[in-house]
């Protein structure tokens, strides 16, 4: 849906509110379904993450060619606090830079929540 400020937003339902917000840049028709079928496979890292802001800037100073834009994912209410950035010569391959930083993120979340017991060496070799 579009909102009065000129952003898309999304609301799955039951985990992650999406915002999509552009400045300076035309958008592709299909990059909020892209950008927010990307997201959502992100809650199989079981990290609460209540909403999504994700902005889309366009760099016109030619002398940033290669890197003119800048997509940048900002999560919003409960849950951790992430932010990444990727830029690149086009939305696309910005927001999957962006994505693929933001992963990495919740996945070392998720790797840090996991139960896991903390056992000396010595405790363990005395069991044998």
């Amino acid at each position: 849906m579009i909102s009065s400020d000129g952003s898309n937003s999304y609301d799955s339902g039951e985990a992650m509110k999406i915002v999509l917000h552009a400045r300076n840049a035309q958008l592709a028709e299909d990059f909020s379904e892209i950008a927010f079928e990307k997201l959502r496979t992100l809650a199989r890292f079981n990290v609460a993450i209540e909403g999504m802001k994700v902005e889309v800037k366009h760099e016109s100073n030619p002398h940033h060619g290669k890197n003119s834009h800048i997509v940048t994912l900002t999560s919003h209410g409960a849950g951790p606090f992430l932010r990444a950035q990727g830029e690149s010569f086009n939305d696309l391959a910005a927001f999957d830079e962006a994505v693929e930083s933001l992963e990495l993120q919740i996945r070392k979340i998720h790797e840090r929540s996991k139960d896991v017991p903390h056992e000396s060496v010595i405790t363990h070799l005395a069991k044998d």
